[in-house]
């Protein structure tokens, strides 16, 4: 069995470039990682609306033909939460975004997943196709609506135990990363 070891940690950043879509939630969620952490990058726009996104180019980088995705150290990393990961564990040191205290950090990575697994992806244009074609377009708003609004409930109980002078107690955390995710999907919340 092999034993687990301690990731490579870095002082010095080499190239990044961020591949992404300028209304993508997912894609802010990596800009504004980056941007607290003081990380420069390259932003290589791609217009999802038009298709730009299921280039070959594309598809090297990001297999789903997914925004964002980065390329750092030689690899791309494709999915805004694993990207974010990955910058936060690898300079640890750059202002740091998650907490120290082992409790407000899996706190802070169930807002996350909270907001980016369970209410934002309800949102997005696919899954609302999705959801017209199988139940007709009437349900479609109602659908998400009543889904978001579940996991909206379950995010306020959780931040009433957590919140401190920011979302999840006194210092800025990685959940800052989510609020374009939730500014959008406080449309489809009554």
């Amino acid at each position: 069995m092999s034993k687990a070891r301690e990731p490579t940690k870095g002082t010095e950043v080499g190239a990044v470039t961020l591949w992404g879509f300028y209304a993508s939630s997912c894609t802010w969620r990596v800009r504004l990682a980056l941007g607290l952490k003081g990380i420069p990058y390259e932003y290589k726009a791609l217009n999802i609306s038009n298709g730009e996104h299921k280039s070959e180019e594309f598809k090297k980088v990001s297999p789903l033909q997914y925004v964002p995705a980065v390329e750092v150290d030689g690899a791309a990393i494709a999915d805004s939460m694993a990207i974010v990961m990955y910058f936060e564990e690898k300079f640890p040191d750059k202002r740091p975004l998650l907490p120290v205290d082992l409790l407000a950090r899996a706190t802070v990575r169930q807002v996350m997943y909270l907001i980016g697994a369970n209410i934002q992806p309800l949102q997005n244009l696919g899954c609302l196709k999705e959801i017209e074609a199988l139940a007709g377009p009437e349900e479609r708003f109602k659908w998400a609506q009543d889904h978001i609004n579940i996991g909206f409930t379950a995010l306020e109980q959780l931040l009433k135990k957590a919140a401190g002078k920011y979302t999840v107690g006194d210092e800025l955390t990685l959940v800052r990363t989510n609020l374009p995710s939730f500014s959008i999907a406080c449309k489809f919340s009554r």
